[in-house]
């Protein structure tokens, strides 16, 4: 464990007695923060090993409740074979834990998303009738047994009927009959299928799967490559995501306007993730990178390469990343106005000074606090504490001015004006 400078105050190895509890007891506080967080549709997503597994789904149980559970994933984080004779099963996969705030209301907004279309099924689309449309493929109209539906009876084009429980009502079914949406089986003598369009099945997207694959999601060794290729040395950090993987996690449970906050962000993939994705949709999406200043050992890549903490490493992959996917969609309408801009903020004690009078020298202790500012405070940092007691986003654009020979700080475009 490290304070809030990123200094070591506390170990917690394998070998301690209170192993499982100290980290227990770092997560807890965290996931109760981090649903008050959620939005009622949000969704977290939990990267964990073997280790903690089992102990971190049991806290989620109760901060999250059961009902809430949307799944394991196991993703495939190592694409080579590892033959290490000391273990009996060797380990190249992580477990991604995945609740909702709530899973009802995120069903019946239906907030989550798909992933892009494999090749195998996009290959299932052809258009054998010249629909206008463009490729299709079908899903059957009538109800799989158990399923529910509406009974009512069909008559096919030969003039055969059915009466079936259907997926959809009689008006549903005469609406798509009137579109052209309807295939109908064995030349019009059997059961009617509905059309499902290549291009409508894009936007929609492919059903996750709770197994993620290296060759579809990435690996390591595929992040570490990505960082060796923005900053142009390698091994600045250790066992990174790879920017696939995080970005697919966002296509399932962000929207276009979404809020990203990754709280244990490391080398910001988070980030990378988020500006790649908007450049590739046109999203407005913002992120939220939040890392202790953990150091860097003096002997590591890193620490030679003058990133004395993990943040330097985050801050400076976002400012390559956004610089680099500008130029590689430069050809892209808008792509100009894409959003790579960042602030970064530290978490500290107020800038004002508390009041604490020595009473038997009043007089002194007034004449202490004519500058009630915390030494080496800026009046900068002043105007983000304003703005954080006021409520304020802190993204907002903060514009300085000179008024009557006195600094004023505009903020938002004249949402508040600070004068100090």
């Amino acid at each position: 464990q490290v304070d809030s400078e990123g200094n070591r105050v506390s170990t917690n190895t394998e070998a301690s007695g209170r192993y499982h509890t100290d980290w227990l007891n770092m997560m807890y506080p965290r996931l109760r923060l981090a649903r008050n967080l959620l939005s009622d549709d949000g969704v977290i997503f939990i990267s964990i090993d073997d280790n903690e597994v089992d102990n971190l789904k049991k806290i989620c149980n109760e901060v999250f409740g059961e009902d809430n559970f949307e799944g394991l994933i196991a993703w495939r984080r190592r694409h080579n074979q590892p033959n290490d004779k000391s273990k009996m099963i060797a380990k190249v996969s992580e477990n991604i834990v995945v609740f909702a705030k709530d899973s009802g209301v995120l069903s019946e907004r239906k907030s989550y998303g798909g992933l892009p279309l494999s090749k195998e099924r996009m290959a299932a689309y052809n258009n054998p009738d010249n629909d206008p449309l463009g490729a299709w493929s079908t899903n059957p109209w009538k109800a799989a047994v158990g399923r529910g539906g509406t009974s009512y009876t069909i008559t096919t084009p030969t003039g055969r009927t059915y009466t079936e429980t259907w997926y959809g009502n009689k008006d549903t079914f005469d609406q798509y009959l009137q579109e052209g949406r309807v295939h109908w089986t064995d030349k019009g003598n059997g059961l009617p299928r509905i059309k499902i369009y290549l291009e409508e099945a894009k936007k929609e997207g492919q059903a996750a799967i709770n197994f993620f694959t290296h060759e579809k999601f990435g690996c390591n060794q595929d992040a570490s490559s990505e960082l060796e290729k923005i900053f142009n040395r390698k091994g600045l950090f250790d066992n990174p995501k790879p920017v696939m993987l995080v970005k697919s996690l966002l296509m399932l449970a962000s929207n276009s306007d979404s809020i990203i906050l990754d709280f244990f962000s490391g080398s910001s993939t988070t980030a990378h993730a988020v500006m790649q994705l908007n450049a590739e949709d046109g999203g407005n999406r913002k992120f939220i990178m939040v890392q202790l200043p953990e150091p860097t050992d003096e002997k590591s890549e890193a620490y030679k390469a003058g990133y004395k903490n993990i943040c330097e490493i985050g801050k400076e992959r976002i400012r390559r990343a956004g610089e680099k996917i500008k130029e590689e969609n430069k050809d892209k309408e808008n792509i100009a106005n894409l959003d790579i801009g960042f602030k970064v903020l530290k978490l500290d004690t107020s800038n004002i000074r508390k009041w604490q009078p020595d009473y038997d020298n009043l007089e002194q202790s007034i004449l202490d606090y004519v500058d009630n500012y915390v030494d080496g405070r800026t009046e900068l940092d002043v105007v983000y504490e304003i703005m954080l007691k006021y409520g304020l986003d802190l993204t907002y654009p903060v514009d300085e001015f000179t008024v009557a020979q006195k600094k004023v700080y505009s903020i938002g475009f004249g949402m508040l004006m600070i004068c100090l």
